[in-house]
């Protein structure tokens, strides 16, 4: 099992839920994707979407503070 420190992924991030939204609609993008084009993989799409995030390859949008 990976363990994941999410110190490091909250790291410049205001908000935790928009961290843990940000995940989990690139892990549904993934899935979809896979599905889309056949791919099989034992990877988890939760996992590449942290390590997508991690690595900075996608950039998550948080709402303005007027917007919480």
């Amino acid at each position: 099992m990976h363990k994941v420190n999410v110190d490091e992924l909250f790291e410049g991030k205001q908000s935790k839920y928009a961290l843990v939204v940000g995940v989990s609609k690139r892990a549904r993008e993934i899935t979809e994707k896979f599905e889309n084009e056949g791919i099989i993989t034992e990877d988890k799409p939760v996992l590449l979407a942290i390590e997508e995030i991690r690595n900075h390859e996608i950039s998550l949008v948080e709402p303005d503070e007027d917007e919480l």
